[in-house]
């Protein structure tokens, strides 16, 4: 068994900082990724809400250039799947395919997956008109119908946000009431851009290369239609990947980790950052300070105990 002083699951933003701090902190560090470094913003086309780029950057570059730094102090990486964690004594051991790791501390950096509609064209075109963050990309459709599809605080945000950049956005709910704050709906509502479509479900997007419409069905008639748009968002959720850690830390109802305000959990030696975080923004630049803050705390917690 491969034996560290802490162990970082995920190599999003989150996690790659954590192990930058780690590191440079001088600790013995391992950092384990299911997929691409770089997390979720990787699937943006262009970043313009992270501080140091004017211009702004694509995600796939930001995302390498988090990995490169992160790997600067001599974190080591390793690209596999965590499928069983324990604790056992003081020592938290971590499982994959292949290896066993053992760490005196972790950090859970996994993150969370967007909900998705699972309606035909929407693995396709994601990236090329179908969107799960309007602060991402909104700024793409600019003077462009787009469509929102949900119905609470995100969902209509989103929409608000969008109503900025684009020519009319459509709100699509499966329900004839939204599930938004009462100051949201109110703001959204005197918006002219913004138009609701209730009581209707998608069915399929449609586009080629890129979306050009929608198909939506009214659950109330059954009566379908098509529906031209550039772009489609979908903020119908997330789902935290938390299931590996929820026997042994303090998790709420949507699944999010539960810390304090140095990315502690209910478990000594067991700290979250980032998205899998209850009451996390999800941004790039708040799950940054996340994993600074988790790293500077972990160092804290190596040298106590």
């Amino acid at each position: 068994m491969n034996e560290y002083e802490v162990a970082i699951i995920g190599g999003g933003p989150a996690g790659l900082t954590a192990g930058l701090y780690a590191s440079r902190y001088g600790l013995n560090a391992v950092l384990i990724e299911r997929g691409m470094y770089g997390g979720q913003i990787v699937n943006a086309g262009h970043v313009e809400n992270y501080p140091g780029f004017p211009q702004g950057i694509s995600g796939i570059d930001l995302g390498q250039m988090f990995y490169e730094q992160s790997l600067r102090f001599g974190l080591q990486t390793i690209t596999a799947d965590v499928t069983s964690f324990t604790k056992v004594d003081k020592l938290f051991n971590i499982s994959t395919d292949d290896i066993k790791i053992s760490a005196r501390a972790v950090i859970i950096a996994s993150g969370s997956n967007y909900r998705k509609l699972d309606v035909p064209g929407e693995n396709k075109l994601t990236g090329a008109g179908v969107s799960y963050c309007a602060t991402c990309d909104g700024f793409l459709f600019r003077n462009k119908d787009v469509a929102v599809i949900g119905g609470g605080d995100t969902a209509i945000s989103d929409a608000m946000e969008l109503s900025q950049h684009c020519n009319k956005v459509y709100v699509i709910h499966r329900r004839h009431e939204l599930r938004a704050t009462q100051a949201l709906q109110r703001i959204a509502f005197s918006i002219p851009k913004i138009e609701f479509i209730w009581d209707s479900v998608v069915l399929s997007i449609e586009g080629e290369d890129k979306v050009t419409g929608l198909n939506i069905k009214n659950i109330q008639t059954g009566d379908v239609s098509s529906l031209a748009v550039a772009g489609v968002f979908i903020a119908i959720g997330f789902i935290p990947n938390s299931g590996l850690f929820k026997s042994i830390v303090d998790i709420n109802e949507a699944g999010n980790i539960v810390t304090d305000d140095l990315m502690r959990t209910s478990t000594p030696g067991l700290f979250a950052a980032g998205d899998i975080r209850r009451n996390s923004a999800r941004q790039v630049a708040t799950a940054v300070g996340d994993g600074a803050t988790a790293g500077k705390s972990v160092f804290a917690y190596i040298k106590e105990s």
